[in-house]
């Protein structure tokens, strides 16, 4: 059992010096089943029922964005059952990956944390002062109910 972790870490060590390596990515191209692949007219209604499916996840998932449901993350899902099978979806899912890390990185940049704490707390602080306004000026009415 030492053996085989020495074997690992040894693999680890020669792999490169610098700490942050980059994890592997999958080839790009098709992964359907070999039986499909092999069969031109197999692999194309596949490809076609794998477009459909993705379709119409990404369609639920535009409908959702101004309806209630998590819009954006249906899309994604759509977009990851068109990457099983399409090499322009896998690029763009890659592209979409690189920038949410990025993105994240960013966020977490104390000078950016702090910049987006100071505009919640202004934002939070006009909102209160509108309602106090909105509060003395009509007191506490519905919007539907206030006679001019």
């Amino acid at each position: 059992m030492h053996a085989e972790s020495d074997e690992r870490a040894g693999q680890s060590a020669a792999g490169g010096g610098s700490g942050a390596e980059q994890p592997e990515e999958t080839p790009l191209g098709s992964r359907a089943p070999e039986f499909i692949k092999a069969r031109r007219t197999l692999h194309l209604s596949w490809q076609v029922g794998v477009f459909i499916v993705g379709l119409a996840v990404v369609g639920a998932g535009i409908v959702m964005l101004p309806l209630p449901g998590p819009g954006w993350l249906v899309i994604f899902a759509g977009m990851a059952i068109w990457a099983t099978e399409f090499v322009w979806a896998q690029l763009v899912l890659r592209w979409t990956k690189r920038k949410v890390t990025e993105a994240a990185q960013r966020a977490l940049d104390p000078k950016v944390r702090r910049r987006n704490l100071v505009l919640t707390t202004i934002g939070l602080v006009i909102t209160a002062v509108l309602l106090g306004v909105y509060l003395w000026k009509f007191g506490f009415v519905m919007p539907w109910k206030i006679d001019r």
